[in-house]
């Protein structure tokens, strides 16, 4: 039961990631920092455990052990936190440019 909980934790991880990717682009509030951090823990969190799943489960895709929701959260939470890292080293750059290094 828990391999569903993990999708939807990656999947959150993606949606916080996605959002502060438009936040940075658009140029609102603080160009999506803080939601790129917060996006960094479930989206690595749902990798990790993802993964794990993905290792321990035993048979293929269909057996009902959890292998497809495993590289589902794999898959999703590695995106999430390639979504949070571009965001931050985005709005890193943007504040050197402005001078002032946050």
């Amino acid at each position: 039961m828990i391999d569903p909980a993990v999708d939807v934790v990656a999947l959150v991880g993606v949606v916080i990631g996605c959002v502060a990717r438009y936040r940075a682009v658009r140029h609102i509030g603080n160009y999506g920092r803080r939601g790129a951090i917060v996006a960094l823990a479930p989206g690595a969190t749902g990798a990790v455990n993802g993964g794990l799943i993905f290792a321990i489960a035993t048979g293929g895709p269909g057996s009902g052990n959890g292998v497809v929701g495993g590289a589902a959260a794999l898959v999703l939470g590695f995106i999430g936190t390639v979504l949070g890292g571009l965001v931050v080293a985005n709005s890193r750059r943007v504040a050197v440019a402005a001078r002032r290094v946050t």
